[in-house]
C-alpha cells in the first residue's frame, strides 16, 4: 500500500477538460485525507504536462522514490474533482482533489526569480516539520542529535554538487546574506581598516553585491567597477587584469547573470585571481544545479548559493568558504558562534534538509534538466524571432544559461506588455528590482538604450515548464506585441520608412 507519493508524470488525457487540467500549474503540497482510505497523501507532486513526443525532445521517466510502484500517468476529472493515478495491473488509485485546482492560474515562466519546490524535496522535509523538531545545536539529547545529523547530511549533499568538502559549507538565509558576508566579511578581515584595500566587480552584478560595495566605499574602501562588453554582458579579461592592483583584496564576478543569462568565464577569472593572490568570490545562485561547478578546478574562494533557485525551499542558502588555502571572514553579526563562528543563530534544519535534497536531485538530473530546458528555450527563441519582427535577444549568443531568456521588443512598452500577458508569469527584470519603473541597470550596462530597455521581458524556463506553456506564451506575445504596436504612432512611422533618429522633436508649442 502506498502511503506517500512524491512525483507523478502527468500525461495527456482524452477529454479537453482533462487536458486543460493536466497541463495546468499544479503542485498540491498540502496534506489531505483521500476518500479511498489509503492514509494521508503528502505532497502530491505533479510534473506539469506531458513530455514532448518529438524526436528532438529529451525523454525521461520519473519514479516515486517512496514506493516500489511507478506511477505512469495521472488523469484528472475536473467535473468530479478526482485524480486517478495509473499504476498498471488493475492497481489504479483514485483521490479527491477538491479545492486543489485554482481557476485562472497563470502559467509560470519566471524561474530566474524563483523555482517551484520539487515535490520530492517537500517529501524529504515533511518528517522534520512535524516530528523531528529538535534544535541542531542541542548536544544533550536525541532530538538535537537527530537534527544535527540531518543538517550535516544536507551540508554534504551541497558540497558534493560543487566538488567541495562539507566543512567548507556555511548555511545562511540565502544568496543575499552570502554575498554580504563574502564581500564585507573579507574586506573587514583583510582590509585592516578603512581605505587599506579595494575590490573589483561589474555594473551587472546583483543589487546586493553592488550595495555591499557601496557600503564599503562609504567606509573608505576603493571599489573598481568593471565595464562589460556591449550587447553580450561578458567581462573583458584584459580589463580585469589591468584593474587588479597590489592591494586588491577581492574580485567578485557573478557566474550567471540573473537577467540575461550570460555566463562569465569563471575558470579564467579564478586562474587569474589565484596567480595574483587575490580572493575570488562568485555569486552562483543562478548556476548551481543548472551547470557543472567544480570549486577547485575553477579556483573559487567564496561562492554564494541559494536553495529556492534549484527547486528547494526559500529562506535558506549557503556560502562556500575555501579551507585550503584558508579564507578568513569577519562575521556580520554576533551570537552563539554557530557555523564555524561565521554565522550565528539556530539553523532551520528543515530548510537545510530541503536544500540538501534539492542539490541531490540536481546532481542526478542535471543532464536531463539541461536538455529539456535547452529544447524549450530553443523553441521559444525560434518562435519569437520567426513570428515577431524587430526583437533583440539580450546577452551572449553562446556563453549563457538557456533557461534565462531576455528579449527587447522595439516600440513596445514593457510594462504594458506585462499587463497584457496576465495569463503568464514573466518579469521585466530582476525580482529584486522589478518594482522600479526605471529601465534595467543590467541592460543599460550592456549599452541598450532606454526605449529598448523599457521594452524588455525576461522569461524563465525550468524543470517543470511544459511545451504547451511555451506555445501558449508565443501565441500571446504575437497577439499583444502586434496590438500594442498598432496603437503606437512611432511604429506607424517606422513602417512608413521614417528614420526616427533624424527627426527633430519640437518642444510643447502650448508653453508660453
Amino acid at each position: 500500500m502506498m502511503n506517500r507519493m512524491n512525483s507523478i508524470l502527468a500525461s495527456s488525457a482524452s477529454s479537453a477538460s482533462t487536458r486543460r487540467a493536466a497541463t495546468s500549474a499544479i503542485a498540491a503540497t498540502s496534506s489531505f485525507l483521500p476518500s479511498s482510505g489509503l492514509g494521508r497523501l503528502v505532497g502530491l507532486g505533479v510534473l506539469r504536462g506531458q513530455l514532448a513526443s518529438s524526436s528532438s525532445a529529451p525523454s525521461a521517466s520519473f519514479v516515486s522514490s517512496s514506493s516500489s510502484a511507478a506511477a505512469s500517468a495521472v488523469v484528472y476529472d475536473e467535473d468530479n474533482a478526482t485524480a486517478t493515478v495509473a499504476f498498471g495491473g488493475g492497481n489504479d488509485k483514485r483521490f479527491s482533489i477538491a479545492g486543489t485546482f485554482r481557476e485562472g492560474r497563470a502559467s509560470y515562466l519566471d524561474t530566474s526569480a524563483t523555482t517551484p519546490m520539487d515535490p520530492r524535496v517537500l517529501d524529504k522535509m515533511m518528517p522534520y516539520m512535524i516530528g523531528s523538531y529538535g534544535n541542531p545545536h542541542s548536544r544533550t539529547h536525541s532530538y538535537g542529535w537527530e537534527a544535527e545529523t540531518v543538517v550535516e547530511s544536507a551540508r554534504a549533499q551541497i558540497a558534493n554538487l560543487i566538488g567541495a568538502s562539507s566543512k567548507e559549507i556555511i548555511f545562511t538565509s540565502g544568496a543575499t546574506e552570502s554575498n554580504n558576508l563574502s564581500i564585507k566579511g573579507a574586506a573587514h578581515f583583510y582590509g585592516g581598516g578603512a581605505g587599506a584595500g579595494g575590490g573589483g566587480g561589474r555594473r551587472t552584478e546583483h543589487k546586493c553585491v553592488l550595495d555591499s560595495c557601496r557600503s564599503l566605499e562609504m567606509e573608505g574602501y576603493e571599489i573598481t567597477y568593471l565595464p562589460v562588453q556591449p550587447s553580450t554582458g561578458m567581462i573583458d579579461m584584459s580589463e580585469l587584469e589591468r584593474a587588479m592592483r597590489g592591494d586588491t583584496l577581492l574580485v567578485s564576478i557573478m557566474a550567471v547573470n540573473n537577467e540575461i543569462g550570460t555566463r562569465q568565464p569563471i575558470e579564467e577569472v579564478g586562474k587569474l585571481c589565484r596567480s595574483r593572490k587575490v580572493l575570488f568570490h562568485t555569486d552562483a545562485a543562478q548556476m548551481l544545479g543548472k551547470l557543472p561547478i567544480d570549486v577547485n578546478a575553477m579556483n573559487i574562494d567564496l561562492m554564494s548559493l541559494s536553495s529556492h533557485k534549484i527547486y528547494g525551499p526559500k529562506g535558506v542558502g549557503a556560502l562556500y568558504v575555501r579551507r585550503r588555502p584558508r579564507v578568513r571572514l569577519e562575521p556580520l553579526f554576533s551570537g552563539g558562534g554557530q557555523e564555524r563562528g561565521l554565522r550565528s543563530g539556530t539553523l532551520p534544519h528543515t530548510l537545510c534538509v530541503g536544500f540538501g535534497a534539492a542539490c541531490e536531485l540536481a546532481s542526478r538530473e542535471m543532464e536531463y534538466d539541461t536538455a529539456w530546458v535547452t529544447y524549450l528555450s530553443d523553441k521559444l527563441c525560434r518562435g519569437i524571432e520567426e513570428r515577431i519582427p524587430m526583437v533583440i535577444r539580450n546577452g551572449h549568443a553562446e556563453m549563457r544559461y538557456p533557461g534565462c531568456v531576455n528579449y527587447s521588443f522595439a516600440y513596445v512598452e514593457g510594462e504594458s506588455l506585462l499587463m497584457a500577458l496576465k495569463n503568464v508569469a514573466v518579469s521585466s527584470g530582476s525580482a529584486c528590482t522589478s518594482a522600479s519603473l526605471e529601465p534595467s541597470y543590467v541592460l543599460r550596462a550592456l549599452g541598450v538604450d532606454d526605449e529598448l530597455a523599457h521594452g524588455s521581458l525576461r522569461f524563465g524556463i525550468g524543470r517543470f515548464t511544459t511545451e504547451e506553456e511555451v506555445d501558449f506564451l508565443l501565441d500571446l506575445l504575437e497577439e499583444h506585441v502586434t496590438r500594442l504596436r498598432e496603437m503606437s504612432p512611432l511604429w506607424e512611422m517606422v513602417q512608413e520608412g521614417i528614420d526616427l533618429k533624424s527627426i527633430q522633436w519640437s518642444q510643447d508649442a502650448h508653453h508660453h
